[in-house]
């Protein structure tokens, strides 16, 4: 039945963390019915673990405007979509001793906690297909961002013939449909940024076919300078790490380094996190801080919930969804 999940959250999450996502679900509610956007940042392995199956449809019912994600992410996806059926979950990881670990991967199977992605079937089935783009591209002297080309690998309809889940459960190809904005930093320590910098050692392929992160943080300034209006662009963050850290950082470069002081705070901030407050860790600090570096304003709603991201983002994104 129709917002059974949203009745039920309203009912039972009413203290604690519980509460804290219920008031961070209302407040992006809030925010979209103000008119405003909404940038999601993706870290960790949230896209192996599956939160392709909710995001896909906040993509397609226009409940995020921009994205920022790791390159693992970035791949993660698609390497689900391909290769699904040969992945392997690895329920008791915790008591792994290093000679299981060292088995699994002579198998070819790379743990990401409980679930292991097959070498062979996923990241080698994606490899030629996408160095083919790559190298279109180079010998058409194009450059593209890393994000650009998974889209053109998406939608050039190559892969549909390794098709192994609901492809309407793959964050990416919904995103590629509707050409969603994609900030990827940090994209060379990922599987396919290793493949890449490979090609490019051994000469087969030119560094320079692929923009870089500096060009992703001056098209993401042209980009918030453009839509922000006067009231800025909301900032939900799903862990920490480079996919939070990099984009927030885009408010305090046009206002302090670029002196462009009419430029409004990040309007709505929400972070999805697990990591200890504090100790030096910057994924752990709590929004405040973020008021000192010019990022969030003093009345941005600003929510924290120390939990689970795979259990609370799906959870929120119901919400949204009106399940």
């Amino acid at each position: 039945m129709a917002q059974e999940i949203r009745k039920f959250i309203e009912k039972n999450f009413l203290h604690f963390n519980a509460a804290s996502l219920v008031d961070a679900a209302k407040g992006y509610e809030d925010h979209l019915a103000s008119g405003k956007k909404m940038l999601i940042s993706l870290a960790g392995a949230m896209s192996t673990a599956e939160l392709g199956i909710s995001l896909a449809e906040m993509i397609r019912q226009n409940k995020v405007h921009l994205i920022s994600c790791t390159g693992a992410n970035l791949e993660e996806d698609i390497m689900n979509l391909v290769a699904h059926n040969s992945y392997e979950r690895v329920p008791n990881y915790r008591d792994l001793t290093p000679e299981n670990e060292w088995a699994l991967l002579e198998k070819g199977l790379n743990r990401v906690t409980d679930t292991c992605i097959p070498e062979e079937e996923a990241f080698r089935r994606l490899q030629q297909h996408v160095f083919d783009i790559w190298k279109a591209a180079e010998n058409e002297e194009k450059r593209y961002f890393p994000h650009e080309f998974m889209y053109q690998l998406l939608l050039s309809g190559v892969l549909e013939q390794y098709y192994e889940i609901d492809s309407s459960h793959s964050w990416m190809l919904a995103a590629a449909e509707k050409n969603l904005p994609i900030i990827v930093p940090g994209w060379e320590d990922s599987t396919m940024g290793n493949i890449f910098a490979s090609y490019c050692m051994k000469g087969e392929l030119k560094h320079s076919t692929m923009k870089s992160g500096i060009e992703y943080m001056m098209w993401l300034a042209d980009y918030y300078t453009e839509e922000a209006g006067t009231e800025g662009i909301g900032f939900f963050q799903i862990g920490g790490g480079i996919s939070g850290d990099f984009p927030i950082c885009v408010v305090p470069m046009l206002y302090q380094d670029m002196e462009r002081t009419d430029t409004p705070f990040w309007s709505y901030f929400c972070q999805i996190s697990d990591s200890t407050t504090s100790y030096g860790s910057y994924s752990g600090a709590v929004p405040n801080e973020k008021i000192t570096w010019g990022k969030l304003d003093i009345n941005t709603p600003k929510f924290i919930i120390e939990s689970d991201a795979t259990i609370v983002a799906p959870l929120i994104f119901a919400y949204l969804l009106n399940y």
